[in-house]
């Protein structure tokens, strides 16, 4: 495995791997105090989005892309999936709209029909995606997070259907398919934060979405991601209409709920297909640093907080054990270890477009508090982090998406008046 440290804040050690690369040691400049950080604007709650670092050894800036701003003012954009044989994108805000984006001429309209959202933190709308047999099958797939009338929230996921010949856009019989179990109730423990959450499709039809731990600071055994009882700190996997399919790997485990295909994540917020292995792999964020990149397989504990290559915040205190001394969790393929930086991620895709023949096959990866969006190389599941793109616009990097179409590379950023950005070729 190739470690390649990133970007964050504050100072800690953890053990490395056996025999890895040397690590590029970052220059940390400043770091956000702990408390008080829910309270900043625009920093939705959690350390992972706020650490406030300046670095002077980020990845050697990429070439040969123009940027075009393709709409604005949207406010703290999460997901962004396209409509087939067309120029429309849907586009998700935090704050619970969901709009159309006409990538042509940049107008936006406000989808109606969506699920009341329990916006606080770094809960609201989420991600959205369409269901892989699209027009046929019209669904429009959304991922939220949802209150009860105790005050109790979790992820959901629900679906509506879509027709883009209507007078005006609207999800038509929206309704929620699946509700994490149980629903958490705000407290010491749990926060409004570490929702998660993506949803994609796998080449078998089934629909993947994932959900954070809650900001559980329990962080041994009885952690609620290593409490397979329950939903959270999981990848769970349905069938389209919400239903368990046959083959989930714990449908025959009554110590396991069925839902579950992978578990012992902190929080998931990025996800796609591989396009030429149909593989799943997730960007999820560490504690202090401890960022990870993973490829799911069926039935895995991936380790949170048992093993983590991070530390307890403000510490030197590691949380867990090395993950590579343990074979009963599944090692990330990339990883930031503490006192690296870290690499606090987002949304991710496999560019497999043709305006870009340089980065075919390349992983890219949104960095939120480094503020680029990170170019990897990936042989199987060796990867190396080769470039930074957009380093220099001072953007959170909140979603990433290649268009069907064009094979242009479409970004969201996250902040609350914030463009939706195209990269098309410019000179190199």
């Amino acid at each position: 495995m190739t470690l390649q440290p990133l970007q964050r804040c504050t100072i800690s050690e953890s053990p490395m791997p056996a025999n890895p690369s040397p690590p590029s040691r970052r220059t940390i400049l400043s770091s956000v105090a702990v408390a008080g950080l829910t309270s900043l604007a625009g920093c939705v709650g959690t350390l992972e989005d706020v650490r406030d670092v300046v670095v002077d050894d980020t990845p050697p800036p990429a070439e040969g892309y123009e940027v075009e701003t393709v709409g604005e003012g949207f406010v703290h954009p999460w997901g962004v999936a396209f409509v087939p044989d067309g120029s429309q994108l849907f586009v998700t805000e935090r704050e619970g709209t969901l709009k159309l984006l006409d990538r042509e001429g940049g107008d936006t309209q406000v989808v109606e029909g969506t699920p009341e959202v329990h916006v606080a933190g770094q809960g609201g709308l989420l991600d959205v995606e369409l269901h892989p047999e699209y027009p046929d099958e019209s669904w429009v797939y959304l991922t939220y997070s949802v209150a009860n009338d105790d005050g109790e929230s979790t992820t959901a996921l629900g679906r509506g259907q879509f027709d883009p010949d209507a007078d005006e856009p609207r999800l038509e019989d929206f309704a929620e398919v699946h509700a994490a179990d149980p629903y958490i109730a705000t407290g010491d423990e749990y926060a409004d934060g570490h929702f998660g959450s993506r949803v994609v499709f796998d080449e078998d039809g089934h629909v993947h979405y994932t959900t954070g731990d809650r900001q559980s600071k329990a962080f041994d055994e009885d952690h609620i991601s290593q409490d397979t009882t329950n939903e959270h700190g999981a990848t769970l996997r349905l069938e389209p209409d919400g239903s368990i399919p046959e083959d989930n790997p714990f449908v025959d485990d009554d110590d396991v709920t069925d839902a579950i295909y992978t578990y012992g994540h902190r929080n998931v917020q990025g996800m796609t297909v591989h396009p030429e292995t149909g593989a799943l792999w997730q960007s999820e964020h560490g504690e202090e640093d401890g960022d990870e990149l993973n490829v799911l397989e069926a039935g895995g504990n991936y380790g949170w907080p048992v093993t983590h290559t991070g530390c307890e915040y403000n510490t030197d205190e590691p949380v867990g054990e090395d993950p590579f001394e343990r074979d009963d969790v599944v090692d990330p393929v990339y990883y930031w270890e503490c006192n690296s930086g870290g690499f606090p991620p987002a949304g991710m895709t496999f560019y497999d477009g043709e305006a870009f023949p340089e980065w075919q096959g390349d992983l890219f990866v949104g960095n939120l508090a480094g503020q680029y969006l990170g170019r990897f190389t990936v042989d199987g599941t060796e990867v190396e982090e080769t470039e930074s793109v957009l380093a220099d616009r001072g953007w959170r990097i909140r979603d990433v998406a290649v268009a069907p179409d064009s094979g242009h590379l479409y970004v969201a950023v996250d902040d609350d008046d914030a463009p939706i950005v195209r990269l098309v070729p410019g000179e190199p």
